[in-house]
């Protein structure tokens, strides 16, 4: 790597990271700076995610080489979970979109793009930013225009350090973009509090409800809490109804109740229902919605179903059969289709000629115990929630009993407890950690 070396943040997330034999240790999410009062800010490493979906540090003391689309490393990792210091700031996390003023007094602009440059001593330093002014009006109409973009150096501009007033958070989703929610919402929870709102703001009600299923509780009252009220219902109604049931238990009866007078009826109807029970029983475990067809269906139809991309895979699992009303409550439960079952007959052939009828049924009132019993027992991913009449009332998947079963912090933990206490990754994370500071 060349002294004069300029490399811009945005274009760096998601670049491949190599170690010296050419073997990739995963990819560049953000670019941690150190924002200081004076002088240029300066870029001390990177957050790269590595396998198992941890998010790691790696200082650039460890970067051989940027370039041609991948980054080279040295191959010393410590791979300890990245956790944000109180001075250290994200590039693409916290910095794109902010808001500066130029110094020329020609007005205020948005943060698109940082470009940082290796000095001649081995730091890398943020000179340049690519900047849009801010919108503007034209015409008696006022109608809205973008603002021009265009390139300063990092001392044209003030403001860059500041954490007050609000920011977009657009390119920084489209730096993630490819991410699965629970990938982003790892990301979402490393953030501040009010960085963090304004990235869920940003997102779409059904992005934004798949990210709070997979974030800690605390996380997602907070959220909610800072969403109007009308969006936060909108973003219930598309959340699973056991999720939306588990996360409405979290607040205050009164924000509750307002909620769920906001959502639509129907939507509202089946996260009531889930209320009603202990949030560890068999009731209070299931979701109201599973894929439910009647025996004369065709398993052609049934594989369509099951198909749907909204569909979580433990509930593709299985199709549950049963008399009309085909929404739960059900008519009478009849006993299930299993998928594997299903790809083996002809397309025509009804479900009900492929019925499984000995898939033991809980009643809703039945312990988390009794649920995962069964699951072990009988290598289901899904059990049937029943009620005296044997009509079926919902079905528990294997990851909503997961979800009960592990510690609330179980996403902080790192994943490998064995390999974090090894003298070997010891000496890593102390050489990585002399590295970074």
């Amino acid at each position: 790597m060349s002294a004069s070396t300029t490399v811009f943040v945005a274009r760096l997330a998601g670049t491949s990271v190599f170690d010296p034999i050419g073997d990739q240790v995963g990819r560049v999410r953000d670019v941690v700076v150190l924002v200081r009062p004076k002088g240029a800010p300066r870029a001390v490493g990177l957050v790269v995610e590595v396998a198992g979906r941890k998010r790691v540090f790696l200082p650039l003391t460890r970067v051989t080489s940027i370039d041609a689309g991948q980054v080279i490393s040295t191959g010393v990792v410590n791979m300890r979970r990245f956790e944000q210091r109180a001075l250290e700031t994200l590039a693409v996390g916290e910095l794109l979109e902010r808001r500066v003023e130029l110094v020329d007094g020609s007005g205020g602009a948005t943060v698109e793009d940082l470009a940082m440059e290796r000095q001649r001593t081995g730091d890398w330093l943020v000179t340049q930013l690519y900047v849009r002014r801010q919108t503007q009006h034209k015409g008696t109409l006022r109608l809205r225009r973008r603002g021009d973009t265009f390139v300063v150096p990092v001392d044209a501009v003030t403001g860059l350090a500041a954490t007050d007033g609000a920011q977009g958070a657009a390119m920084l989703l489209a730096a993630y973009d490819d991410m699965k929610p629970a990938d982003l919402a790892d990301v979402i929870h490393d953030l501040a509090d009010a960085r963090r709102l304004e990235v869920a703001v940003a997102l779409d009600d059904e992005r934004l409800a798949d990210v709070l299923e997979e974030l800690p509780e605390d996380d997602q009252v907070a959220i909610l809490s800072g969403l109007d009220n009308d969006r936060a219902a909108d973003v219930l109604e598309a959340m699973q109804p056991d999720d939306a049931a588990d996360l409405l238990h979290e607040l205050p009866e009164a924000q509750a109740s307002e909620l769920l007078e906001l959502m639509e009826p129907s939507e509202a109807r089946d996260v009531r229902r889930l209320l009603a029970y202990d949030e560890d029983t068999a009731g209070g475990l299931m979701t109201s919605e599973p894929v439910v067809l009647g025996p004369e269906t065709t398993i052609a139809t049934a594989l369509a179903q099951i198909r749907r991309k909204d569909l979580a895979p433990a509930l593709a699992s299985m199709v549950f059969v049963a008399r009309p009303p085909l929404e739960t409550p059900t008519g009478r439960f009849l006993g299930v289709a299993h998928f594997q079952r299903l790809l083996r007959e002809p397309p025509h052939a009804a479900v009900g000629s492929v019925l499984d009828s000995d898939v033991e049924g809980v009643s809703p009132d039945a312990p988390l115990g009794r649920v995962t019993r069964i699951l072990a027992t009988y290598d289901l991913l899904c059990v049937p929630v029943l009620d005296s009449q044997k009509r079926l009332l919902g079905a528990i998947s294997v990851d909503d009993v997961l979800d009960h079963m592990l510690p609330d912090d179980w996403r902080e933990s790192d994943e490998d407890p064995a390999v974090e206490s090894s003298r070997d990754e010891t000496v890593l994370r102390s050489r990585a950690e002399r590295a970074r500071g």
